[in-house]
């Protein structure tokens, strides 16, 4: 296999790339440090008593299914008590990290084989407009200032850095350093929320794409990586049983009251639609969907189940005959499945479940805008300038 070192770059153009990377964010999202502690926010941080003590971290990383998040809100309190600002300013921390990470990651994958005759010259300029486009979405604004789902950003941040460090690895001399990355990342994340579980997963199916060439290949030639990977799993199978007496008060999982598994999953495909459409168009955004209705009647659950069918026909389909295609619909659908299952996990809709999945349909609509207008628009001064105005204008 051939590695994929990205061509080197001119130091400004690094500079200008993670500068507006960070403006576009600081930008984004400066107004909303002033914002108080709402809804969850108050059982977990304002009166959780196990984050007023940051040492012995024992009693804070003992007290839930996401102990690493907890023990970050307890970093907070030890640094500024119940101030908001500093719980907002960590929230957007995360977040700008997650954006810096996926640009990392979004240029050195087409700069891999399957792709680098086709978007290497431009992977730099892409792999910007995905990370701003992820990091302003609006549909990220309750991921990022709903304090208390810091615990989505800061797992999506984990999961980013797990590919990533299993991308660097494989184009590196010695990976080693690259996959200690990756594996502290995935126990990290696993120990941030258990979406993380899909993560070893996402990496095979990475390998395989951009790495590998094959499943067989992959794991031939990483599977202690992924032995290792896998081993983190035991994080939070742990974190389960220790919880699961607790699971009742927290509405999660077979004692959700009112829906049944099979009703929550009959509903979910119209979820997922309603999570596509606002991820074209974010509006309305709704901050709490408690009066969603479970889908009960032929015409509820059919066309939203034909559509989400489709996709994931679509995406086997590109996965035998377009892999790249094939891996962004996988990452869409398989970090949606442990909420978008058919085990009830709190509300049937979230708008912050869409943190990572987001990432798959920008990649795809970028790609695609790249495509559309190298075919249609020429001469090249005239389609940078265009694009230039798109991409500007998006943000």
């Amino acid at each position: 296999m051939m590695s994929h070192q990205p061509r080197a770059a001119e130091p400004h153009r690094w500079l200008v790339s993670l500068s507006l990377i960070l403006a576009a964010g600081l930008w984004a999202y400066h107004n909303s440090f002033a914002g108080v502690f709402l809804f969850d926010d108050k059982p977990w941080i304002v009166e959780n008593l196990l984050i007023r003590h940051l040492w012995p971290p024992r009693g804070v990383l003992a007290s839930a299914m996401r102990p690493l998040t907890d023990f970050s809100f307890a970093l907070n309190y030890a640094l500024g008590g119940l101030d908001v600002w500093g719980y907002h300013a960590v929230n957007l921390a995360i977040h700008l990290l997650a954006g810096l990470t996926l640009f990392g990651m979004v240029r050195r994958t087409l700069l891999a084989e399957p792709l680098r005759a086709r978007y290497g010259h431009a992977s730099g300029r892409l792999a910007l407009v995905v990370a701003l486009a992820w990091l302003v979405h609006p549909l990220h604004t309750q991921a990022v200032t709903y304090i208390v789902q810091r615990a989505e950003s800061l797992m999506g941040l984990w999961y980013l850095l797990t590919l990533y460090g299993v991308i660097r690895g494989a184009g590196a001399p010695s990976p080693r350093g690259w996959y200690t990355v990756s594996m502290v990342s995935c126990a990290m994340g696993m120990l941030s929320k258990p979406v993380m579980v899909t993560a070893p997963v996402m990496v095979l199916l990475y390998d395989r794409v951009f790495l590998g060439g094959s499943l067989r290949q992959a794991w031939r030639q990483r599977y202690r990586l992924y032995l290792a990977l896998a081993a983190t799993w035991l994080l939070p199978a742990a974190l389960a049983v220790r919880c699961l007496p607790m699971m009742r008060d927290w509405n999660v999982g077979w004692h959700v009251q009112g829906i049944s598994p099979l009703g929550y999953a009959l509903t979910q495909p119209g979820v997922l639609v309603h999570y596509l459409k606002l991820s074209v168009w974010p509006s309305p955004l709704i901050f709490d969907y408690h009066d969603w209705p479970i889908a009960r009647s032929v015409e509820a659950i059919l066309p939203p189940a034909f559509v989400i069918a489709t996709l994931a026909l679509a995406t086997l389909w590109a996965w035998r005959h377009r892999p790249p295609l094939g891996f962004l619909g996988a990452w869409f659908f398989l970090v949606l499945a442990p909420t978008s299952g058919v085990i009830p996990i709190g509300e049937l809709v979230d708008e912050y479940r869409m943190y990572l999945p987001l990432a798959a349909i920008i990649c795809l609509f970028v790609m695609g805008g790249y495509g559309g207008l190298r075919r249609f628009v020429s001469p090249a001064r005239v389609r940078q300038g265009l694009a230039a105005g798109l991409v500007v204008t998006l943000v």
